[in-house]
């Protein structure tokens, strides 16, 4: 389970924020904490005062029994002798070989490898998945890149920087970052998320990956129009007139992944029929459409089948589980709409047979699936300030959900209030410049809130 965000000092201003700060990643107790370590989602600091976005001198004990590796990093910034060093990762190791059954229990961790460097020790894990150091460079070249877009002080100055470095704006790139953002808003980062989110369409518009991505979706965008226009009284007929008459291989894929039930033996049936009655360059447009109808058919099935076994493995590896709703914080992010089909038939195969054992255990992984699904409660309480009257009533509503109201909750507010800055040059309607005025009001109301609370 990922740690909970505390309060630190912003590295920059020294004003207090929250933060996600992990010095255990033992992956094999909790395979999440990988992604949170190579993802750049835990130990770093996100400022919503002076706008800091940066890695937290944090030291770190890493841990991978599958593959023998037990590894430590100490910031050199810190100015920690040795000795304390080994004293403050002493406990850390210790947790580690608790964790592990006795047979386990290996030479490897009477020796951990220690690392001078943050990205030394990121090169070693890499490493040890087969990532070549021209991989990793590549990686971090992605990596700094988004960093860089991210510290950006303008748009016009993130349109400087893809320009510059067009050649890294590709399919690896953009996966990267699509994990990335994930990452942060599944962690709780809002703003990160929001930041993110922000940039993703502005690459989207002004690097050729991004408006090839672009187009895509205008071409699923249209595949829909069309479809929606048919209506209920789309046949098999009108499907196969629309896939003749599509204008390009784009939209002729969108629409066959949004119709794939439809293109069963009696549609291809149809096709063969239609294309005995024609000769010459008819026929052999009919022909090479069939084919293409069959290869993209197929890729979507085997796309679809290797997603339905790893959403079956990912079920039967919670189910066995020692702490099940644990392992499934662990593993949320691989949590599909697939998974969430597995998981229901589990449940009903559990439910016919009478299976109470495996109903308790399925019903586990539901409760936190739909507690992480949930909307934060910080939302509900923004909602009901957003509606208060005047300041007094602000005040009245502050006083009465005062546990409610703490540096997290402030820092929430100060991360939506943020989201107005980038729109300052749009022409607002009446209500969203009332909505803005209105969250200035609310945020200074809580932070002087707050500082009162703690002054008590």
């Amino acid at each position: 389970m990922p740690p909970q965000r505390t309060q630190i000092s912003c590295p920059r201003c020294r004003q207090p924020i929250l933060a996600q700060v992990e010095q255990l990643f033992d992956i094999t107790a909790d395979p999440g904490a990988k992604h949170r370590l190579l993802g750049g989602v835990s130990n770093f600091a996100n400022c919503p005062q002076c706008g800091y976005h940066g890695a937290l001198a944090t030291p770190i004990v890493y841990h991978d029994a599958d593959k023998e590796l037990l590894l430590t990093f100490f910031p050199g910034e810190l100015n920690v002798p040795v000795n304390e060093q080994e004293k403050l990762f002493g406990p850390l190791i210790n947790q580690v070989v608790n964790r592990l059954s006795p047979e386990k229990r290996k030479a490897y961790l009477l020796r951990p490898q220690s690392f001078l460097t943050h990205q030394s020790l990121i090169e070693r894990i890499l490493g040890a998945d087969g990532i070549t150091p021209a991989m990793i460079q590549a990686q971090q070249q992605r990596v700094s890149l988004i960093e860089r877009l991210l510290a950006a002080s303008s748009a016009e100055a993130r349109k400087e920087i893809i320009q510059q470095e067009a050649r890294l704006l590709d399919a690896e790139f953009f996966s990267m970052f699509g994990r990335l953002m994930e990452g942060a808003a599944a962690s709780g980062q809002e703003q990160v998320a929001q930041q993110m989110n922000a940039l993703q369409t502005q690459l989207m518009a002004e690097s050729e990956y991004g408006r090839q991505l672009q187009s895509q979706v205008n071409e699923i965008q249209e595949a829909v129009k069309s479809l929606q226009a048919a209506g209920e009284g789309l046949t098999r007929e009108k499907l196969l007139n629309m896939l003749i008459e599509a204008p390009n291989e784009a939209r002729l894929s969108a629409l066959v992944s949004l119709t794939r039930p439809g293109l069963d033996y009696q549609f291809f049936q149809s096709l063969s029929e239609r294309l005995e009655t024609k000769t010459g360059d008819e026929r052999n447009k009919l022909e090479a459409l069939r084919e293409k109808l069959l290869d993209i058919t197929r890729q979507i099935d085997q796309r679809v089948e290797a997603e339905y076994k790893r959403a079956g493995e990912t079920l039967n590896a919670l189910l066995a589980a020692p702490d099940i709703q644990k392992a499934t914080l662990a593993r949320v992010n691989e949590i599909s709409e697939i998974f969430v089909q597995v998981l229901d038939r589990a449940l009903q195969e559990a439910t016919q047979k009478k299976d109470e054992a495996q109903l308790k255990k399925l019903e586990q992984i539901v409760a936190v699936l739909q507690k992480v699904s949930a909307p934060p409660k910080e939302y509900e309480l923004l909602e009901k300030l957003l509606d208060a009257a005047d300041e007094k009533a602000l005040q009245k509503m502050l006083e009465e959900r005062a546990q409610d109201v703490t540096p997290e909750f402030s820092s929430f507010v100060g991360g939506v209030l943020a989201q107005t800055e980038g729109r300052a040059s749009e022409i607002l309607t009446k209500e969203e410049a009332e909505v803005i005025q209105k969250l200035e009001t609310i945020y200074r109301a809580v932070l002087k809130f707050c500082m009162k609370k703690s002054m008590k």
